[in-house]
Parts: structure tokens; sequence; C-alpha cells
């Protein structure tokens, strides 16, 4: 590497030299994050990120169900903004990054890193690090990150990580079994694990929740000396390993536990849809069997419709350092079987595995109740499904933030119409379908306001194209008033208003509609005053809480961009 030339480097300068030399760390992870700098980040020097909501992409099925978002940008630019409306707002982060293994999977500054590229970690690693800043400040205190990784950049991202969340918050490294069939691409290994990382915001005490199996093996669900009984079977409470079918009534089974099934039963994503009763020499009750699927037994039934029980259940033991189908999850090979199943073509290598998202989610049971889940290397959209699916099985109330860029279009091709599909539900032939989820879905792309040197006009322009962020902020959508000078939005009984005009012409009458309205209630008001707003000019509207605008998300924005 050529010596740097520091001879004609100003006083100043060369004193921000020594700052950096000295400030150097003793132990840790050291790479030339200046050599290259990331276009997407000098960017926001001039120009700064803000949100689109694109209307007509916008999923809605029922506004009392949750309302998730997408947002189609970079993500570093995403997490900008994200920084503004969810600091200290996200319970649990799952990525999926790009591996830098060389082989097309990585782009930096619009180009494929390779392989004999001398700068390839240096570049991952100050990708990668930025991104990691500004998703730490999301975290809540008590948050954590799952980080999906390969063994091309595991040792430099785990001390990247534990310079940038603290060693001491390190909270696990997991070994997924990825794949039963990995290709033969070495003379050396054969590549069938994968790792996932875990750090918390703030260690604590709490404990990571894992699936701890009774019995070993399946046991039969009957005997030769019972007695014959019809039992039915709740729809989706059986494990079916049959393809998407119908399957009509019928002797089934094998010579030795014979099986007859009384009503048609329907196959889909590998399970029951529909309610179905088999008849033969049970070893519960109707009563036994209920309460059986009520403390999360689980029952499976094989091609040849042979039935069998295994006991499973969720217990205060941790989860094991390796993930594998005997927790149940799935490799890529299932995912990708499952991917091509719903778009009836192949549309990603490798996808991840929903049943890997949601074993990770179930780690943190507490999150059931009421969660942010965030997902910035979204893809195919796999967390957003692993997220909805969790949520009708536990009746949870889990909200998801994914945001990917539009890269092949795999944004408005792919990610977009999974998560349709998922939510309004699909054909997949034209005896079976899969039965929408509902919730909502908005959809926001990230623009730019030019960082404008003269500082008022800043917060002008800023203020113009800041409603979608405040949107997303209180999670407030539904625009119910809109006039020149203000806008009200509604969700429930929440309701937001924006006031843009400097003048403050037409405050007094968006003060009258306000006041009529009964619920929470928050205002956005412009103003140039880097102190805010005087609450004494705001004593006479009710029940109101006043946030200035646009000084906060300019002050976010110095942070990051050292603007």
């Amino acid at each position: 590497m050529a010596k740097k030339d520091y001879s004609n480097l100003t006083k100043d300068q060369l004193l921000e030299v020594i700052e950096k030399l000295e400030g150097k760390k003793k132990y840790g992870l050291v790479w030339d994050e200046e050599r290259v700098p990331e276009k997407v980040v000098t960017d926001c020097q001039d120009k700064l990120p803000v949100l689109t909501e694109v209307k007509d992409k916008e999923i809605t099925t029922d506004e009392n169900e949750p309302t998730h978002i997408l947002i189609e940008g970079d993500n570093y630019h995403a997490l900008s903004v994200l920084n503004y409306t969810h600091k200290g707002k996200v319970d649990l982060i799952y990525i999926d990054p790009p591996y830098n293994t060389g082989n097309k999977d990585f782009t930096y500054n619009d180009k494929y890193v390779e392989k004999e590229d001398t700068w390839r970690h240096s570049k991952w690693l100050t990708f990668m690090s930025k991104r990691l800043e500004l998703a730490k400040e999301l975290l809540t205190e008590k948050g954590v990150i799952f980080i999906s990784i390969d063994d091309n950049e595991i040792a430099q991202l785990k001390l990247l990580c534990d310079g940038i969340f603290g060693e001491g918050n390190f909270a696990g490294q997991w070994h997924w079994f990825k794949s039963a069939t990995p290709p033969n691409l070495s003379h050396k290994i054969k590549k069938n694990i994968e790792f996932v990382l875990a750090y918390e915001k703030q260690k604590n005490n709490s404990k990571f929740r894992g699936i701890k199996k009774i019995s070993k093996s399946d046991d039969p669900i009957t005997k030769p000396q019972n007695s014959m009984k019809i039992l039915t079977f709740p729809p989706k409470s059986m494990n079916i390993k049959l393809p998407n079918k119908t399957v009509q009534p019928g002797i089934y089974g094998t010579e030795k536990y014979p099986n007859k099934l009384i009503n048609e039963l329907i196959v889909e994503n590998g399970t029951n849809k529909n309610e179905v009763s088999f008849e033969n020499r049970f070893v519960w009750t109707q009563n036994k069997l209920n309460e059986e699927l009520e403390s999360k037994t689980v029952i499976n039934c094989s091609k040849a419709l042979v039935i069998s029980y295994k006991k499973l259940n969720y217990s205060e033991e941790v989860p094991p350092n390796l993930i594998d189908e005997s927790v149940g999850v799935d490799t890529t090979e299932e995912a990708g079987k499952r991917l091509f199943e719903m778009f009836g073509e192949k549309v990603f290598d490798y996808p991840k595995p929903v049943s890997l998202i949601k074993y990770l989610l179930n780690f943190k049971p507490e999150l059931k109740e009421k969660s942010l889940i965030l997902d910035f290397f979204a893809g195919t959209g796999t967390t957003a499904q692993a997220v909805l699916e969790l949520n009708n099985e536990d009746n949870g109330n889990r909200k998801f933030i994914v945001c990917t860029n539009n890269e092949n279009s795999i944004c408005e091709k792919v990610t977009l119409p999974r998560i349709k599909k998922i939510i309004k539900g699909y054909k997949i032939s034209a005896e079976n379908e899969y039965e929408g989820l509902g919730n909502n879905l908005k959809y926001f792309q990230t623009s730019f306001v030019a960082n404008n040197r003269n500082k008022d006009q800043l917060k002008i322009d800023i203020t113009k194209q800041c409603t979608e962020m405040l949107c997303l902020k209180e999670g407030i959508f539904n625009l119910i008033k809109e006039e020149a000078d203000y806008k009200i939005f509604q969700q429930s009984n929440r309701y937001l208003a924006v006031y843009y005009d400097f003048a403050n012409a037409s405050l007094d009458e968006l003060k009258d509609v306000m006041n009529t309205l009964k619920g929470e209630k928050v205002l956005y008001c412009f103003t140039v005053d880097t102190n805010g707003l005087d609450k004494a000019n705001f004593s006479d509207w009710k029940n109101i809480r006043l946030e200035p605008i646009p000084q906060k998300i300019l002050d976010v924005y110095k942070r990051i961009f050292k603007n």
C-alpha cells in the first residue's frame, strides 16, 4: 500500500489525523472505511431522506387490524428516517444481509464486489457498520437483533458487533442447518450450516424461550385393543406430509394402522384446511384430543394418513445452539419449494424459511402482546410472512416494518406481492387456495429534500415533505381533512394534525376543528424557532400534544450525517 503524503495538510488537518491515530483501538476490528466511501452515505451531505407514501400499493382489509409497513429504498436512507420516527421503539430486528461471497451477492456503489477485490472486506464492513449503528438506536432498552451470516464474514461480523453493541451484550450464536443437500463446491468441506448472531441493546436477565421436546419420537394414536371411535380434528390442527390436494373419504393408513377418513380432507400448506374426522381405535376421546391440542401436542399425519402425536411445549429452558428440524425449522430447500408454490416460478435463490424467523421471534414470548419487528434487508419478505402467520397462530399483536431496495424489481414483483398473498389469500391450484390472514399494509418509498444551505429555506422545504414521516411516527394514516395550510389524519380514536403555514393565518380555524374531536390528539406545527413552540400560544387548545417541526428532524439528521 502506498504511503500517505501529509506534507500539504494544514495544521487543523494534521491535528485531525493525530486525533484519529490516537483514538484507534488497541484491540478489535480495524479497516479502511475512508478508502472507498459509500455513495448513498456521501449523498446525504447534499440531500436529506424523507418518505413518500404510494397510495395505490397499500393493502387494506380492516382498519381495526394492525397496519404494517413496507419501505422501498436503500436501507441506509430508510434507517435514517426511522431514527426520527422510531428511535428506541423497535423490540426485535432480524436481518439477512449480503454474505459477501464474491459471487454477485453484494453491491457497493452500484457494482458487484468480486472475490479478487482488494478492499472487499473493508467495503462490506463500511456498509454494515453504518447500518448497524443506525439500527442500534432504534432498539428498545430490552431490544435484540438477530443477524444471519455464513463463514465468509462471520469473524468480521462478530468483532464489528462487539464494537457497536458491546461485547458484553452478545447474547449468543446459533447454527442453522441450512441444507441437507449442499453443493459440492469444495474438496475440504460440505457446507450445510449457517449462523445467527444475537446482540441485546442492554444485557438483561430475561431468558430466551426454546422448544423442549418431551417425546423423542412420534407415538401412535391408536392401539389394537381400544374400541372404535371417531375423532374430529379442527382446521390447521394436523401436520400432514402431503402436497396441497383434496383427499376423498375412504380407508387409508397401513395394514397395522388402518384409518377411515369420514369426510373430505383438504390439505393446504402442510396442514388440514378444514375440520376433518377419522374413525379408528384411538387411545384418546374427543375431550382428551381437545386437551392435547390446547397443550400444544403436535398431531402428525403421514403420506399414508397414519396419525401419530408428539408432545412439544414451550418451556423456560433456553434454546440449544443448533437450529434444525428437531425444533421445527425447515431448510432453504423447503423454503424454496414454498416460495415456488406461491409464485408458480422460481423468484429467489436460497430464501430463508418462514419457520426460522418464527422460531427466533418465539425466543421472546413477551413480544406476542404488542411489539414492533424490523427487517431492513427484507428481500422476498420472509419476516413479514413470519409475523403475520405467528400472529394468526397465537392471536398476537406484533407489527412489522420491512425495507428492501428495488434491485431487479424485487420489491414490486416479489416482496409486495408476497405480503399481499399472505394478507388477502391466493390460489395454489384449481382445488387449493391459501386463505388470507387479513391485516393492512402501507407502502412507502424513500425520496429526498435538497440540503439547502439557507437554513430557513431548508426548514420550509422539509416541512412540506415530512407529512408521511409524521404519519409513520404516530401510526395515524387516514386523511380526513385537507386544506392548503393543514391536514388532519385519524386512526380509530387518535388524531394527527400537521400545520405548514409560516404566517399562522389559519391556525385558529384548525384549532376549532381539533377542539371538536374526541380522543388522543397531536399537533405538529411548523416553526423556524429552534427552541420549538411557545405553549402559551396554544393554551386554548383542548387536550392536545404539541410537536414542533422540522427542527427535531434536522437535529437527528445532523447527528447522523454530521451536517
